[in-house]
């Protein structure tokens, strides 16, 4: 008799907190389909690029704003992993951002996905092109049933299904000049070049330079198939890649713009060619004859979908950190091999020899210097504060690179080398550490500052 009324008491305890649970998920659920009533309301407006809501208003009036949405218990969990990794603050810096994607194809479309993915809470969606069957090889959410459909409304759809409370706005829209004040305004706080179209690639880069926009620009994806091989670069600092040489070009002698632009590119050189334009019958063609709009290329680079939809990861990734305020130290481009290192290596222990008569306080090994040289002075002296043509030439030469101590009372380190020109190591040897820190407390300051990151990733 005792053990029934020990099973009937199981029973109608599990019974009570079913109800409750499921008392709760209905509450939570009613909320949240009010919310989306909210929002498919809105939509229409903002497809057609006449939302009028402010720059942090996710809803209308009454409803969530950009720094509730992590309030809002859903979202809170949807975000959870980004909110632990950046911390709740650093979170709500993103969620409460404006972020414009221009161009929406295999970069772009994967560049938006992410970032709203990672919660950023209002996205301008610009691209005036159609989804194609040929473009389903790298797009991030097109279906053949998107096929037809704008390339900025097919986005809107897949998005807004992931992450409804996020304000999206689609225009079917060409970007010139004609369009430039309308695409930009409303003080976005970053903007992704994903573009094609040189002519129009240049003229955004130089409106948001001029603007005091930040930007990051998409160069060559296709024709490419390394994903070890793709960086984040000022644009003065690309190579190998014949689109980051046109946009330079052309930034230079059209707006006087020499840097200060960062970019994604590839240091692969392209694998193939652009390949002749055919017609239905194989015969060659003018691709210009099939242009929707003059001077956009047809599809004539092919392309493999896993690298562009790797730029538009990297794009994503660098934004919301930036938007996060979360330091993340890129790889530089330094155009060095193996026997370079070696070479510093070599120079560093005869210069202990020759100064301190051994060679017992050096610390470092050749991986150790490839370490100090490319990721803490990247390639170049400490002392080079060169704005012009940094970069590309700049990497290639070493002839006049040492490494030697910054404390001379302290051992050879990797936490105490800098790189210096030879005349400049000379110099640093006869002065005294508080002399540079009294005459020079920049250059003091920036030596200090990169040693101590060395700590950081060391943790010494």
């Amino acid at each position: 008799m005792a053990e029934n009324s020990k099973r009937w008491l199981l029973i109608g305890a599990s019974a009570l907190f079913g109800s409750l649970s499921t008392l709760a998920l209905l509450k939570l659920l009613s909320r949240r389909d009010a919310q989306k009533n909210v929002t498919e309301g809105t939509r229409t407006s903002r497809v057609n690029g006449r939302g009028n809501m402010s720059r942090k208003a996710i809803m209308e009036p009454g409803g969530l704003v950009g720094s509730d949405l992590l309030n809002d218990e859903v979202v809170s969990e949807q975000l959870t992993r980004n909110i632990q990794f950046f911390g709740l603050e650093a979170q709500r810096k993103v969620t409460e951002s404006f972020v414009v994607v221009i161009g929406l194809g295999g970069v772009g479309s994967h560049a938006a996905h992410m970032l709203l993915r990672s919660g950023v809470g209002r996205l301008l969606l610009v691209d005036f092109d159609q989804v194609s069957l040929s473009s389903l090889n790298r797009h991030a959410v097109a279906t053949r049933d998107d096929v037809g459909s704008p390339k900025a409304v097919c986005l809107q759809k897949h998005l807004l299904s992931v992450f409804p409370e996020c304000q999206i706005e689609a225009r079917v829209q060409l970007y010139d000049s004609s369009s430039e004040d309308e695409i930009l305004s409303g003080q976005p706080d970053f903007v992704l070049d994903c573009i094609d179209n040189i002519d129009t690639k240049v003229a955004l880069l130089a409106a948001c330079y001029h603007r005091g926009l930040r930007v990051l620009s998409a160069m060559g994806a296709g024709a490419r198939a390394d994903p070890t091989r793709i960086r984040i670069v000022d644009i003065r600092e690309s190579s190998n890649d014949p689109l980051s040489r046109s946009v330079r070009y052309r930034l230079r002698k059209d707006y006087g713009i020499e840097g200060g632009i960062p970019v994604v590119f590839s240091l692969e050189k392209p694998k193939v060619k652009l390949l002749p334009f055919k017609s239905p019958t194989g015969e060659n063609e003018n691709p210009s004859d099939y242009q929707i709009v003059p001077g956009f290329r047809v599809r004539i680079i092919p392309v493999l979908g896993t690298i562009p939809a790797i730029f538009g990861q990297v794009m994503a990734s660098y934004v919301v950190t930036q938007l996060s305020d979360f330091i993340v130290h890129t790889e530089p481009v330094v155009n060095l091999d193996l026997d370079h290192y070696r070479i510093l290596h070599q120079r560093l222990l005869e210069h202990e020899e020759l100064l301190y008569g051994s060679t017992m306080q050096v610390l470092v090994g050749v991986e150790e210097v490839m370490y100090i040289v490319k990721e803490l002075w990247h390639g170049r002296s400490a002392r080079d504060t060169s704005q012009i043509n940094t970069g590309r030439k700049m990497w290639r030469s070493i002839n006049d690179l040492m490494l030697v101590r910054w404390d001379r009372e302290k051992p050879a380190s990797v936490s105490n080398l800098v790189l210096l020109k030879f005349s400049e190591a000379d110099e640093h040897e006869s002065i005294a550490l508080d002399s540079i820190k009294e005459e020079e407390p920049e250059f003091y300051s920036k030596v200090i500052t990169v040693l101590r990151r060395v700590e950081l990733d060391f943790a010494l």
